[in-house]
Protein backbone atom coordinates (compact mmCIF):
# COMPACT_ATOMS: atom_id res chain seq x y z
CA UNK A 1 0.00 0.00 0.00
CA UNK A 2 1.17 3.93 -0.58
CA UNK A 3 2.26 5.52 2.42
CA UNK A 4 3.37 8.57 2.85
CA UNK A 5 6.04 10.11 5.78
CA UNK A 6 2.90 10.83 8.45
CA UNK A 7 2.04 6.94 7.58
CA UNK A 8 5.51 5.69 8.48
CA UNK A 9 6.22 7.67 10.89
CA UNK A 10 3.04 6.51 12.54
CA UNK A 11 4.10 2.75 11.64
CA UNK A 12 7.84 3.52 13.20
CA UNK A 13 6.52 4.23 16.26
CA UNK A 14 7.45 7.60 16.40
CA UNK A 15 4.14 9.33 17.93
CA UNK A 16 3.87 6.94 21.03
CA UNK A 17 2.41 2.71 20.40
CA UNK A 18 -1.11 3.60 20.66
CA UNK A 19 -0.79 5.64 17.62
CA UNK A 20 1.37 2.66 15.72
CA UNK A 21 -1.36 0.14 16.89
CA UNK A 22 -3.66 2.17 15.27
CA UNK A 23 -1.84 2.37 11.81
CA UNK A 24 -1.22 -1.26 11.92
CA UNK A 25 -5.03 -2.04 12.37
CA UNK A 26 -5.52 0.42 9.81
CA UNK A 27 -3.20 -1.06 7.11
CA UNK A 28 -4.23 -4.81 8.12
CA UNK A 29 -7.74 -3.79 7.62
CA UNK A 30 -6.71 -2.29 4.02
CA UNK A 31 -5.02 -5.35 3.28
CA UNK A 32 -7.91 -7.30 3.93
CA UNK A 33 -9.91 -5.09 1.74
CA UNK A 34 -7.74 -5.18 -1.22
CA UNK A 35 -6.84 -1.43 -1.05
CA UNK A 36 -3.76 0.42 -2.79
CA UNK A 37 -3.98 3.33 -0.83
CA UNK A 38 -5.53 4.65 2.13
CA UNK A 39 -7.86 7.74 2.30
CA UNK A 40 -7.74 11.13 4.41
CA UNK A 41 -11.29 11.59 6.07
CA UNK A 42 -12.74 14.36 7.86
CA UNK A 43 -14.76 13.30 10.76
CA UNK A 44 -15.91 10.31 12.94
CA UNK A 45 -18.49 8.70 14.97
CA UNK A 46 -17.08 5.84 17.13
CA UNK A 47 -19.13 2.69 18.11
CA UNK A 48 -16.62 1.35 20.34
CA UNK A 49 -17.72 3.52 22.90
CA UNK A 50 -20.56 0.90 23.61
CA UNK A 51 -19.76 -0.94 26.43
CA UNK A 52 -19.25 -4.77 26.05
CA UNK A 53 -16.78 -5.70 28.42
CA UNK A 54 -12.98 -4.85 30.28
CA UNK A 55 -11.54 -5.26 26.80
CA UNK A 56 -13.15 -1.59 25.92
CA UNK A 57 -11.69 0.22 28.83
CA UNK A 58 -8.41 -1.59 28.34
CA UNK A 59 -8.16 -0.48 25.00
CA UNK A 60 -9.11 3.08 25.29
CA UNK A 61 -7.06 3.52 28.90
CA UNK A 62 -3.89 2.47 27.06
CA UNK A 63 -5.26 4.57 24.22
CA UNK A 64 -5.42 7.71 26.72
CA UNK A 65 -2.39 6.16 28.92
CA UNK A 66 -0.10 6.58 25.51
CA UNK A 67 -1.56 10.14 24.77
CA UNK A 68 -2.99 9.18 21.24
CA UNK A 69 -4.72 11.86 19.70
CA UNK A 70 -7.69 11.93 17.09
CA UNK A 71 -6.90 13.13 14.02
CA UNK A 72 -10.44 14.42 12.69
CA UNK A 73 -13.37 15.93 14.63
CA UNK A 74 -15.08 12.61 16.52
CA UNK A 75 -18.60 12.15 17.92
CA UNK A 76 -19.16 9.04 20.19
CA UNK A 77 -22.19 6.28 20.13
CA UNK A 78 -25.05 6.12 22.21
CA UNK A 79 -23.88 4.33 25.44
CA UNK A 80 -24.83 1.08 27.37
CA UNK A 81 -26.33 3.59 30.67
CA UNK A 82 -27.63 7.00 30.44
CA UNK A 83 -25.65 9.80 32.36
CA UNK A 84 -28.51 12.17 31.82
CA UNK A 85 -30.67 9.88 34.22
CA UNK A 86 -28.10 8.20 36.55
CA UNK A 87 -31.01 7.81 39.00
CA UNK A 88 -32.22 4.93 36.77
CA UNK A 89 -29.16 2.95 37.94
CA UNK A 90 -29.70 3.14 41.76
CA UNK A 91 -29.27 -0.43 43.29
CA UNK A 92 -28.65 -2.17 40.27
CA UNK A 93 -27.82 -5.58 40.25
CA UNK A 94 -25.18 -5.42 37.49
CA UNK A 95 -22.55 -3.12 38.90
CA UNK A 96 -19.91 -4.05 36.77
CA UNK A 97 -21.84 -3.69 33.78
CA UNK A 98 -23.39 0.09 34.76
CA UNK A 99 -19.73 1.45 35.83
CA UNK A 100 -17.76 -0.13 33.07
CA UNK A 101 -20.12 1.60 31.03
CA UNK A 102 -19.75 4.86 32.67
CA UNK A 103 -15.76 4.50 32.40
CA UNK A 104 -15.83 3.70 28.86
CA UNK A 105 -18.10 6.76 28.04
CA UNK A 106 -15.08 9.08 30.81
CA UNK A 107 -12.14 7.58 28.90
CA UNK A 108 -13.38 8.36 25.52
CA UNK A 109 -14.37 11.76 26.38
CA UNK A 110 -10.94 11.90 28.00
CA UNK A 111 -9.10 10.86 24.73
CA UNK A 112 -10.96 14.19 23.03
CA UNK A 113 -14.56 12.42 21.47
CA UNK A 114 -17.19 14.83 21.48
CA UNK A 115 -19.61 13.43 24.08
CA UNK A 116 -22.57 13.31 21.77
CA UNK A 117 -23.61 10.09 22.94
CA UNK A 118 -26.25 9.27 19.94
CA UNK A 119 -26.91 6.88 17.85
CA UNK A 120 -28.17 9.78 15.32
CA UNK A 121 -25.48 11.96 14.86
CA UNK A 122 -27.15 13.27 12.12
CA UNK A 123 -29.49 15.55 14.11
CA UNK A 124 -26.61 17.41 15.43
CA UNK A 125 -25.11 20.62 13.56
CA UNK A 126 -21.50 20.45 12.14
CA UNK A 127 -21.66 17.02 10.69
CA UNK A 128 -20.35 15.70 7.81
CA UNK A 129 -21.82 16.92 4.43
CA UNK A 130 -22.29 15.14 0.93
CA UNK A 131 -19.12 13.73 -1.02
CA UNK A 132 -17.28 14.12 2.61
CA UNK A 133 -14.90 10.88 3.61
CA UNK A 134 -16.09 9.84 7.34
CA UNK A 135 -15.68 6.93 9.85
CA UNK A 136 -18.79 5.57 11.25
CA UNK A 137 -19.74 2.34 13.05
CA UNK A 138 -22.94 2.18 14.28
CA UNK A 139 -25.30 0.20 11.66
CA UNK A 140 -28.32 3.00 11.41
CA UNK A 141 -25.59 5.90 11.27
CA UNK A 142 -23.31 4.44 8.75
CA UNK A 143 -26.32 3.78 6.68
CA UNK A 144 -28.29 7.09 6.79
CA UNK A 145 -24.44 9.11 6.52
CA UNK A 146 -24.29 7.21 3.34
CA UNK A 147 -27.65 7.27 1.85
CA UNK A 148 -29.27 10.13 3.03
CA UNK A 149 -26.24 12.38 4.01
CA UNK A 150 -24.35 11.36 0.84
CA UNK A 151 -21.33 11.31 3.04
CA UNK A 152 -18.97 8.23 2.35
CA UNK A 153 -18.04 5.59 5.26
CA UNK A 154 -18.08 1.68 5.04
CA UNK A 155 -18.85 0.11 8.47
CA UNK A 156 -16.13 0.50 10.44
CA UNK A 157 -16.10 -2.35 13.39
CA UNK A 158 -15.00 -1.52 17.12
CA UNK A 159 -11.20 -0.56 17.66
CA UNK A 160 -11.16 -0.14 13.59
CA UNK A 161 -13.09 2.85 13.91
CA UNK A 162 -11.51 4.16 16.87
CA UNK A 163 -7.79 3.57 14.89
CA UNK A 164 -9.00 5.14 11.76
CA UNK A 165 -9.97 8.13 13.62
CA UNK A 166 -7.16 8.18 15.43
CA UNK A 167 -4.78 8.07 11.63
CA UNK A 168 -7.37 10.01 10.19
CA UNK A 169 -7.54 7.66 7.35
CA UNK A 170 -9.71 5.10 6.27
CA UNK A 171 -8.45 1.98 3.33
CA UNK A 172 -9.61 3.25 0.24
CA UNK A 173 -12.55 0.46 -0.84
CA UNK A 174 -15.82 -0.32 -0.32
CA UNK A 175 -18.56 2.31 -0.20
CA UNK A 176 -15.55 4.66 -0.09
CA UNK A 177 -15.06 4.38 -4.08
CA UNK A 178 -17.72 5.44 -6.81
CA UNK A 179 -17.66 1.93 -7.93
CA UNK A 180 -18.37 0.24 -4.50
CA UNK A 181 -21.56 2.78 -3.95
CA UNK A 182 -23.50 1.36 -7.17
CA UNK A 183 -26.36 -0.65 -6.74
CA UNK A 184 -26.56 -4.38 -7.08
CA UNK A 185 -30.72 -5.06 -7.23
CA UNK A 186 -33.71 -2.38 -7.68
CA UNK A 187 -37.00 -2.63 -5.74
CA UNK A 188 -39.77 -0.55 -7.43
CA UNK A 189 -42.33 0.55 -5.03
CA UNK A 190 -45.03 1.54 -8.28
CA UNK A 191 -47.44 -0.87 -7.22
CA UNK A 192 -47.90 0.68 -3.33
CA UNK A 193 -50.48 3.19 -3.76
CA UNK A 194 -49.16 6.88 -2.84
CA UNK A 195 -51.59 7.43 -0.28
CA UNK A 196 -49.86 4.89 1.79
CA UNK A 197 -46.32 6.15 1.01
CA UNK A 198 -47.29 9.39 2.87
CA UNK A 199 -47.51 7.36 6.14
CA UNK A 200 -44.74 7.22 8.63
CA UNK A 201 -44.98 3.15 9.18
CA UNK A 202 -44.44 2.90 5.04
CA UNK A 203 -40.99 3.70 5.40
CA UNK A 204 -40.12 1.24 8.71
CA UNK A 205 -42.11 -1.81 6.40
CA UNK A 206 -39.78 -0.87 3.13
CA UNK A 207 -36.58 -0.88 5.38
CA UNK A 208 -37.17 -4.16 6.57
CA UNK A 209 -38.49 -5.67 3.77
CA UNK A 210 -35.07 -4.35 1.46
CA UNK A 211 -33.17 -5.37 3.88
CA UNK A 212 -34.17 -8.76 3.95
CA UNK A 213 -33.77 -9.03 0.13
CA UNK A 214 -30.80 -7.44 0.42
CA UNK A 215 -28.26 -8.75 2.56
CA UNK A 216 -25.28 -6.87 2.57
CA UNK A 217 -25.49 -5.79 -0.91
CA UNK A 218 -26.00 -1.98 -2.28
CA UNK A 219 -30.26 -1.45 -2.99
CA UNK A 220 -32.12 1.14 -4.75
CA UNK A 221 -35.63 1.47 -4.35
CA UNK A 222 -37.68 3.62 -7.24
CA UNK A 223 -41.07 5.51 -6.95
CA UNK A 224 -40.75 7.28 -3.68
CA UNK A 225 -42.24 9.99 -3.04
CA UNK A 226 -40.57 13.38 -3.57
CA UNK A 227 -41.54 14.34 -0.38
CA UNK A 228 -39.96 12.06 2.20
CA UNK A 229 -39.32 13.69 4.80
CA UNK A 230 -35.99 13.50 6.78
CA UNK A 231 -37.32 11.06 9.38
CA UNK A 232 -38.82 8.70 6.54
CA UNK A 233 -35.24 8.26 4.79
CA UNK A 234 -33.91 8.01 8.99
CA UNK A 235 -36.79 4.97 9.13
CA UNK A 236 -35.39 3.70 6.28
CA UNK A 237 -31.70 3.83 6.75
CA UNK A 238 -32.23 1.82 10.33
CA UNK A 239 -35.03 -1.14 9.37
CA UNK A 240 -32.59 -2.08 6.15
CA UNK A 241 -29.00 -2.22 8.60
CA UNK A 242 -30.55 -4.22 11.61
CA UNK A 243 -32.46 -6.76 9.25
CA UNK A 244 -30.09 -6.65 6.52
CA UNK A 245 -27.14 -5.51 7.34
CA UNK A 246 -27.11 -2.69 4.59
CA UNK A 247 -24.45 0.21 4.67
CA UNK A 248 -25.99 1.78 1.70
CA UNK A 249 -29.57 2.64 0.03
CA UNK A 250 -30.00 4.82 -2.78
CA UNK A 251 -33.67 6.29 -3.48
CA UNK A 252 -34.39 7.07 -6.91
CA UNK A 253 -34.83 10.89 -7.41
CA UNK A 254 -34.36 11.09 -3.36
CA UNK A 255 -31.11 10.22 -2.24
CA UNK A 256 -28.20 12.48 -3.31
CA UNK A 257 -25.94 9.40 -5.32
CA UNK A 258 -29.22 8.61 -7.32
CA UNK A 259 -30.55 11.47 -8.79
CA UNK A 260 -31.84 9.00 -11.52
CA UNK A 261 -32.31 5.34 -11.26
CA UNK A 262 -29.85 5.13 -14.36
CA UNK A 263 -27.02 7.46 -12.11
CA UNK A 264 -26.58 4.13 -9.66
CA UNK A 265 -28.12 0.76 -11.61
CA UNK A 266 -26.87 -1.04 -13.90
CA UNK A 267 -30.03 -3.20 -14.82
CA UNK A 268 -29.73 -6.86 -13.32
CA UNK A 269 -31.56 -8.05 -9.90
CA UNK A 270 -35.20 -6.65 -9.67
CA UNK A 271 -38.15 -6.94 -7.55
CA UNK A 272 -41.79 -5.46 -7.20
CA UNK A 273 -43.03 -4.57 -3.65
CA UNK A 274 -46.63 -5.87 -3.45
CA UNK A 275 -49.16 -4.99 -0.51
CA UNK A 276 -48.70 -8.64 0.74
CA UNK A 277 -44.33 -7.93 1.28
CA UNK A 278 -45.65 -4.75 3.17
CA UNK A 279 -48.20 -6.69 5.09
CA UNK A 280 -46.03 -9.56 5.72
CA UNK A 281 -43.46 -7.15 7.25
CA UNK A 282 -45.62 -5.95 9.40
CA UNK A 283 -46.96 -9.38 10.98
CA UNK A 284 -43.04 -10.72 11.52
CA UNK A 285 -42.15 -7.14 12.88
CA UNK A 286 -45.34 -8.08 15.34
CA UNK A 287 -44.11 -10.69 17.75
CA UNK A 288 -47.43 -10.19 20.11
CA UNK A 289 -50.95 -9.95 19.86
CA UNK A 290 -52.88 -7.14 20.32
CA UNK A 291 -54.76 -6.40 23.75
CA UNK A 292 -53.48 -4.11 26.93
CA UNK A 293 -50.14 -2.22 26.49
CA UNK A 294 -47.26 -2.77 29.56
CA UNK A 295 -45.30 -0.12 27.71
CA UNK A 296 -44.34 1.73 24.54
CA UNK A 297 -41.09 2.51 23.52
CA UNK A 298 -39.83 5.59 20.49
CA UNK A 299 -36.69 6.69 19.59
CA UNK A 300 -34.62 3.68 18.04
CA UNK A 301 -32.70 5.76 16.65
CA UNK A 302 -32.98 8.55 18.69
CA UNK A 303 -35.98 11.12 18.28
CA UNK A 304 -35.54 14.03 16.06
CA UNK A 305 -37.28 17.04 16.93
CA UNK A 306 -39.88 17.13 14.33
CA UNK A 307 -40.85 13.38 15.49
CA UNK A 308 -41.59 15.14 19.06
CA UNK A 309 -43.57 17.75 17.75
CA UNK A 310 -44.89 15.28 15.94
CA UNK A 311 -45.96 13.25 19.57
CA UNK A 312 -46.94 16.62 21.16
CA UNK A 313 -49.81 17.29 18.45
CA UNK A 314 -50.97 13.99 18.70
CA UNK A 315 -50.82 13.89 22.61
CA UNK A 316 -53.65 16.80 22.18
CA UNK A 317 -52.96 17.38 25.99
CA UNK A 318 -54.25 13.97 26.97
CA UNK A 319 -52.12 11.95 29.47
CA UNK A 320 -50.37 8.41 29.20
CA UNK A 321 -52.97 5.41 31.16
CA UNK A 322 -51.53 5.05 34.19
CA UNK A 323 -49.90 1.81 34.92
CA UNK A 324 -47.94 2.09 31.16
CA UNK A 325 -44.43 3.77 30.46
CA UNK A 326 -44.39 5.40 27.43
CA UNK A 327 -40.27 5.96 26.80
CA UNK A 328 -38.84 7.86 23.68
CA UNK A 329 -34.68 8.04 23.80
CA UNK A 330 -33.10 10.75 21.80
CA UNK A 331 -29.64 12.80 22.31
CA UNK A 332 -28.58 15.64 24.17
CA UNK A 333 -28.60 18.19 21.45
CA UNK A 334 -32.42 17.26 20.92
CA UNK A 335 -33.63 17.24 24.73
CA UNK A 336 -32.74 20.80 24.86
CA UNK A 337 -34.29 21.82 22.03
CA UNK A 338 -37.30 20.67 23.23
CA UNK A 339 -37.16 21.81 26.25
CA UNK A 340 -36.43 24.92 25.02
CA UNK A 341 -39.44 24.76 23.26
CA UNK A 342 -41.20 23.51 26.31
CA UNK A 343 -41.86 20.25 24.86
CA UNK A 344 -40.44 18.42 27.57
CA UNK A 345 -42.65 19.83 30.12
CA UNK A 346 -45.86 19.15 28.47
CA UNK A 347 -44.51 15.48 27.66
CA UNK A 348 -43.62 15.08 31.43
CA UNK A 349 -47.03 15.92 32.78
CA UNK A 350 -48.17 13.60 30.07
CA UNK A 351 -46.84 11.03 31.29
CA UNK A 352 -43.61 10.44 28.82
CA UNK A 353 -40.32 9.65 30.20
CA UNK A 354 -37.39 11.40 27.59
CA UNK A 355 -33.76 9.78 28.06
CA UNK A 356 -30.92 10.92 26.69
CA UNK A 357 -27.50 8.43 25.71
CA UNK A 358 -29.05 4.81 25.20
CA UNK A 359 -31.36 2.97 23.41
CA UNK A 360 -33.98 1.34 25.71
CA UNK A 361 -33.81 -2.03 23.98
CA UNK A 362 -30.14 -2.33 25.43
CA UNK A 363 -29.83 -0.60 28.47
CA UNK A 364 -29.62 -1.60 32.23
CA UNK A 365 -32.16 0.87 33.48
CA UNK A 366 -34.79 0.30 31.28
CA UNK A 367 -33.97 -4.00 30.40
CA UNK A 368 -36.79 -4.54 33.42
CA UNK A 369 -39.32 -3.81 30.91
CA UNK A 370 -41.32 -6.88 30.10
CA UNK A 371 -44.67 -7.53 28.70
CA UNK A 372 -46.61 -6.35 25.69
CA UNK A 373 -44.64 -3.13 24.30
CA UNK A 374 -45.39 -1.35 21.44
CA UNK A 375 -43.12 0.94 19.04
CA UNK A 376 -43.26 2.69 15.69
CA UNK A 377 -39.49 1.32 14.75
CA UNK A 378 -38.63 -1.63 12.82
CA UNK A 379 -34.99 -1.60 14.64
CA UNK A 380 -36.66 -1.94 17.86
CA UNK A 381 -39.16 -5.01 16.98
CA UNK A 382 -36.73 -6.55 14.81
CA UNK A 383 -34.43 -6.54 17.95
CA UNK A 384 -35.57 -6.60 21.04
CA UNK A 385 -37.47 -9.73 21.23
CA UNK A 386 -34.37 -11.77 21.15
CA UNK A 387 -33.14 -9.25 23.78
CA UNK A 388 -35.80 -8.49 26.07
CA UNK A 389 -38.53 -10.54 27.94
CA UNK A 390 -40.94 -8.84 25.49
CA UNK A 391 -43.40 -9.12 23.04
CA UNK A 392 -43.54 -6.81 20.04
CA UNK A 393 -46.95 -4.95 18.77
CA UNK A 394 -45.54 -2.85 15.79
CA UNK A 395 -47.87 0.11 14.56
CA UNK A 396 -47.54 3.82 13.13
CA UNK A 397 -46.23 6.93 15.25
CA UNK A 398 -50.19 8.14 15.66
CA UNK A 399 -51.37 4.47 16.25
CA UNK A 400 -48.56 4.53 19.35
CA UNK A 401 -49.34 7.25 20.76
CA UNK A 402 -53.19 6.32 20.64
CA UNK A 403 -52.46 3.51 22.23
CA UNK A 404 -50.59 5.05 25.24
CA UNK A 405 -53.54 6.82 26.04
CA UNK A 406 -55.95 3.95 25.79
CA UNK A 407 -53.18 1.43 27.77
CA UNK A 408 -54.42 -0.86 25.10
CA UNK A 409 -53.11 -1.60 21.67
CA UNK A 410 -55.13 0.65 19.10
CA UNK A 411 -55.36 -0.15 14.92
CA UNK A 412 -56.05 2.57 12.79
CA UNK A 413 -58.84 1.44 10.44
CA UNK A 414 -58.02 4.27 7.95
CA UNK A 415 -54.14 3.14 7.49
CA UNK A 416 -54.94 -0.70 7.04
CA UNK A 417 -57.87 -0.82 5.46
CA UNK A 418 -55.87 0.83 2.15
CA UNK A 419 -53.58 -1.85 2.57
CA UNK A 420 -55.91 -4.53 2.69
Amino acid sequence: MELDSDDKDLLAGRRGPAMKLAMELVLQAGRIMGAERLQPVTFAHLDACFYNGQAHIDFAQYCLDHEATFAVPTWGNNGVVSLTHPQLYEGHPDREMVEGARKLLELYEALGCKPTWTCAPYHLPGGPKAGDQIVAGESNAVSFYNSVTGARTNKYGDYLDVACALVGKVPFAGLQTDEGRMAQLHLSTDEIPEEWKRHDIFYHLLGHHVGRLAGRRVPVVSGLSGSATVDNLKAVSSAVAASGGVELWHGAGVTPDAPTLEKVWRGGETHVLTRQDLAAAQAVLSSGRDGPLDVVALGTPHFSASEFADVVTLLQGRKVKPGLRFIITSSRFVMGYIAQKGWADILREAGVDVIGDICSYYAPGINTMRGRVMTNAAKWAYYAPGMLPVEVCFGSLRECVESAVRGEVWRDPALWNTLS
